[in-house]
């Protein structure tokens, strides 16, 4: 699918499912999953809703598989697709941001094609901008009025320097309370409870690293294919490819492989 046409169906979703409901949403219209911020709304199903069938409707021959229909049949991600497009989709990624009016969410989109991740789109609905990559051709931030600016990772510093994002709420509770003390030995961490949004700051060359314990494919495929092409090093804790069948594992980015190597012996290797 045309990456332009994808990141359209995007925002015609946050137009017509997201942003009217946002910041007015009834106590009804939401509901918990697995946790107290793992919600669901109704932006999110009519979202994914929306983007379902548009994308239907363009590419008929393409495997949509998105977080809310997982949700009601979790056996979509077992299936063997390896010979079809199949394209993800988190109609709404950061939904317990969106529920508390909180400007942090973003719709996303990645395509995978023979195996491989050809395409990411990662839309901010309150921003109304996207950015996005297709593999080869660089990560890029485009703007409502057609402006584009390139995204490159940020360069490498020593690890008593860095700043980054790290998600360590789906870690064992050990390893944990290792990794918090741990992260004492970098300048700076964050997280914004929007993966989306994560990806997108770093994009624009703002953090030196980010790490996710857990691996659901739309919340990262995507995002993933976007540091590789603003420049980053992608790799799972193992040091293998992170590919969008991997569940687990964890995912760790950084500026090359040498601060990579040094994050993980050193923060994460617990």
């Amino acid at each position: 699918m045309n990456i332009d046409r994808l990141a359209a169906i995007l925002k015609q979703a946050a137009q017509e499912e997201i942003m009217p409901r946002f910041r007015r949403l009834d106590e009804g219209t939401i509901k918990t999953k697995t946790g107290a911020f793992d919600l669901v709304t109704e932006a999110d199903v009519g979202a994914e809703r929306v983007i379902t069938a548009a994308i239907n409707a363009h590419r008929p021959d393409a495997i949509v598989i998105g977080e809310e229909a997982v949700s009601a049949n979790p056996k979509l991600l077992d299936t063997n697709f390896e010979d079809r497009i199949v394209i993800y989709v988190d109609p709404v990624d950061g939904t317990a941001n969106f529920a508390g009016g909180l400007p942090l969410f973003a719709v996303m989109a990645s395509v995978v094609q023979n195996g491989e991740t050809v395409a990411g789109v990662i839309y901010d609905p309150v921003g109304d901008d996207v950015v996005m990559a297709e593999r080869g051709c660089g990560a890029w931030q485009v703007f409502p009025d057609g402006r584009t600016l390139r995204q490159t990772f940020a360069a490498a510093v020593p690890l008593a320097e860095m700043g980054g994002l790290a998600s360590t709420a789906f870690l064992p509770p050990e390893q944990r309370r290792a990794v918090m003390g741990n992260l004492s030995q970098v300048k700076m961490t964050a997280n914004y409870r929007c993966a989306g949004h994560e990806y997108r700051y770093a994009a624009g060359g703002n953090v030196h690293f980010m790490m996710y314990a857990k691996l659901m494919p739309w919340d990262h495929v995507a995002g993933a294919l976007i540091m590789r092409e603003a420049g980053a090093h992608v790799a799972k804790f193992d040091g293998s490819p992170y590919r969008h069948t991997d569940l687990d594992g964890g995912l760790l980015v950084a500026s090359d492989e040498e601060s990579w190597n040094a994050l993980r012996r050193e923060v994460f290797a617990v």
